[in-house]
C-alpha cells in the first residue's frame, strides 16, 4: 500500500490512496489527515494548482493539476482540530 506523497517536496502521510489510468494519464485519488497547525501549509500549498508530484512507492514523478478537492471541516483554524482531505490529482501533458 502506498503511504506517502510528495507534492513539490512537502512530504504528505496518506490514509488511502487509488490509482488509475486515464487516456494514459495518471490520475491519483488520495485521503490524509491535516491538523489545524499543518492547515495554512498544506492550503496554500493546493491553492497553487499544479504541482510536481512523487509517490516513492510506486517509483512514479510527474506534473499533475488538482481535479477534486475536498475536506471534512472547513474550519482548521481552530485550535486541536483534524481534517480529512481528498484530493483527486491528474498528470499533465509536457
Amino acid at each position: 500500500m502506498v503511504t506517502e506523497l510528495v507534492i513539490n517536496d512537502t512530504c504528505i502521510k496518506l490514509k488511502h490512496y487509488e490509482e488509475e489510468k486515464i487516456n494514459n494519464l495518471y490520475k491519483i485519488t488520495v485521503i490524509f489527515m491535516v491538523t489545524s497547525m499543518d492547515y495554512h501549509d498544506i492550503t496554500t500549498l493546493l491553492y497553487k494548482g499544479t504541482f510536481d508530484v512523487k509517490i516513492p512507492e510506486r517509483h512514479l514523478a510527474f506534473k499533475a493539476s488538482i481535479q477534486e478537492y475536498s475536506t471534512s471541516i472547513t474550519n482548521l483554524y481552530e485550535r486541536d482540530q483534524v481534517g480529512e482531505f481528498k484530493v483527486s490529482l491528474l498528470e499533465k501533458h509536457d
